[in-house]
């Protein structure tokens, strides 16, 4: 069939300017035209204008698709029947007039992503030579001629704005960094230490200081300097900007620092420079946040709102948490702000497999997800983002009233990958009715049936549970009752209290039978559970709509920012 040609609306197409010097010589003298009648102006309403309710809690900010999106949205507008705006729908409704303000301040807070974007601010310049000069003062280096043979490594700057708890600019802060990535183990360096918390730890935290009505603050570190004795040569360009030539470690988290006396419990949680304060002693607290002032440059930021990209609030219910701000940024960065959302990430039952057509142009795909790419992968990768954009404010929530028992689901999809047919790892934990942990992740061998895929799963299970019951301990909060492992496979939990080796279970490694010691010893119970109420499922597939909303509120995720 041949295409139709529609015709055209002739005052709607260009007129070309006339030239004078062809209307000069080619068109006879004429009588002038009658002059064009006045054009009236517009009439403006008079009416009061009212806007409409049910956008009252709302921030409607006007977005440009790139062209990508702009086919794609268009086209489902056009096949629903329904026109949707162009928009960015943010809920408040849930918020405090306290959180409101933090969240207003730090949305309209921009950090620079280059030195030259940096450099064209005087706040930023001011910041990076702050650093410098800490840095010189510190000796941490020496300007030199580059030897011959010598290869220095690179560096650059990172830079992060600084809250108050009221959600106004304390700093605005700049690092330097040196790419220790292009060095040479046992070369360039032998030993390494970052303290860098875990955010499973973190999550643990947070569950017990809204359990146990604790105080929690956050100090910034002015300037990161950790002080070491370096035994090998390294060389470093200079930085940009440069013109010239009772206290315990805990063993579980080496970035966790507890301090016991009496019946005072401090816990101070270190992640680079940004530090995490609580106890059940306020005087102490404060006693501890002079001392370090004595030693350190350091700012007290007030009650924690605003955590590594996590937003904080905090009321008599509990604590909640949330990534809105940086679940908004992923999609903006992408040029996927004006997307179509979705309700749930993933089409049901799907499968990804590397024999699909590559991307021509993998560049998108790469900056927002991982490498490799194909064209299903894309189509996946989108539709995440449109789900993303559907829950920006979509977090965690820790109550106040909580038994504080280590329990965990686990579960996993027999042969997912339809490349290597090897089984999908799923898995949470819970403390008490708080969701601290969960783990997917492809296993590293085959499984020859759904039992020993699902016994490997409990072993990495029970290694998470005993690793967070020491860390409770440290916290001076020991669990005394038997940490409940749930699965739904019953040859699994046979296996796992059964001692008996036999043909099922004598090609699985021996490291895989360490559940069977924690359950002989009585610090792991197992018990099973139906498929239907198995919340791991969310971690091993992809589920449908009413699957995935009733397993995302069995795991605790809402959609709220402060719990009123």
């Amino acid at each position: 069939m041949s295409p139709t040609l529609s015709q055209p609306h002739y005052e709607d197409l260009p007129i070309p300017a006339p030239d004078p010097l062809a209307i000069q010589s080619s068109i006879p003298p004429t009588a002038p035209p009658s002059p064009a009648p006045p054009v009236q102006p517009t009439r403006r309403s008079e009416r009061h204008k009212v806007p409409n309710v049910r956008l009252q809690d709302y921030v409607c900010s006007q977005v440009t698709l790139p062209k990508d999106a702009q086919s794609e949205s268009s086209s489902s507008h056009r096949t629903s029947g329904t026109r949707y705006p162009l928009s960015n729908f943010i809920s408040y409704h849930r918020y405090t007039l306290a959180n409101l303000a933090f969240i207003t301040h730090l949305s309209h807070s921009v950090e620079p992503r280059s030195f030259s974007e940096a450099n064209s601010d005087p706040n930023w310049q001011q910041a990076m030579s702050s650093e410098l000069q800490a840095l010189e003062s510190n000796h941490t280096w020496t300007l030199t001629p580059l030897p011959p043979g010598k290869h220095p490594i690179g560096c650059r700057w990172v830079y992060k704005i600084k809250h108050n708890s009221d959600g106004s600019i304390e700093q605005y802060k700049a690092q330097l960094v040196a790419k220790g990535y292009t060095q040479t183990k046992g070369v360039d360096f032998h030993d390494t230490f970052s303290p860098i918390a875990k955010l499973v730890t973190i999550r643990n935290l947070l569950a017990l200081v809204a359990a146990s009505s604790w105080p929690l603050h956050q100090l910034d570190v002015h300037n990161v300097f950790l002080h070491g004795n370096i035994h090998e040569e390294i060389y470093m360009t200079p930085p940009p900007g440069l013109q010239r030539q009772g206290e315990n470690l805990s063993k579980a988290d080496y970035s966790l620092f507890t301090c016991e006396r009496g019946k005072s419990f401090i816990a101070l949680l270190i992640y680079v420079d940004d530090i995490l304060i609580t106890g059940n002693n306020l005087g102490a607290i404060n006693s501890l946040k002079r001392f370090l002032h004595t030693r350190f440059r350091i700012k007290d930021l007030g009650d924690l709102k605003f955590f590594l990209g996590i937003e904080v609030s905090r009321s008599k219910k509990g604590i909640s948490i949330s990534q809105r701000k940086y679940t908004i940024d992923i999609p903006k960065d992408s040029g996927f702000l004006g997307v179509r959302p979705v309700l749930f990430p993933k089409e049901q039952n799907l499968k990804l497999s590397n024999t699909c057509e590559l991307l021509k142009d993998p560049a998108k795909y790469r900056s927002t997800f991982m490498h490799e790419p194909r064209k299903p992968h894309m189509e996946v990768a989108l539709r995440i983002l449109k789900y993303l954009k559907n829950t920006p404010g979509q977090g965690l929530f820790f109550p106040a009233q909580n038994d504080l028992r280590l329990r965990a689901y686990c579960d996993s999809n027999w042969g997912g990958c339809p490349t290597t047919r090897r089984s999908t790892t799923g898995c949470c934990v819970f403390l008490g009715n708080s969701l601290i942990s969960w783990r997917s992740k492809r296993q590293k061998t085959v499984s020859l049936s759904s039992a020993e895929a699902k016994y490997r799963v409990m072993t990495g299970t029970c290694c998470e549970l005993t690793w967070l019951r020491s860390l409770l301990r440290d916290l001076q909060l020991p669990h005394w009752k038997a940490m409940i492992l749930h699965c739904d496979n019953q040859a699994a939990l046979h296996i796992a209290t059964n001692h008996v080796f036999h043909e099922r279970t004598r090609h699985i490694e021996m490291d895989c039978h360490f559940i069977r010691d924690k359950i002989q010893h009585g610090s792991v119970t197992t018990k099973h559970v139906s498929s239907s109420q198995q919340v791991a499922d969310i971690f091993t597939k992809a589920l449908g709509k009413d699957d995935f909303a009733r397993m995302s509120r069995k795991l605790g995720v809402l959609d709220i920012h402060s719990p009123t």
